[in-house]
């Protein structure tokens, strides 16, 4: 799955080279997937209980949600 980019600027550097840059596409929903579980003050209690994002599960979890997304933006753009 190729990880495209997300707000993208594309311009010429001073050699005339194209250069594009902006946070991938997998880094917007990562960070969007990580903005939704923190905010649930129902996960709050496991997240403290568990030691936070020391133990990995919610950003793990974030990441899961983005390459879920991208799994499905790719099947429906394909249809």
């Amino acid at each position: 799955m190729k990880d495209q980019p997300a707000f993208p600027f594309v311009a010429k550097d001073k050699t005339g080279m194209m250069i594009n840059t902006g946070m991938s596409l997998r880094d917007y929903f990562a960070g969007k997937a990580l903005q939704g579980l923190l905010s649930n003050p129902k996960l709050e209690k496991q997240i403290f209980d568990s030691g936070g994002c020391k133990s990995g599960w919610v950003e793990t979890s974030a990441w899961a949600f983005a390459d879920e997304m991208l799994k499905a933006r790719k099947i429906n753009r394909s249809e």
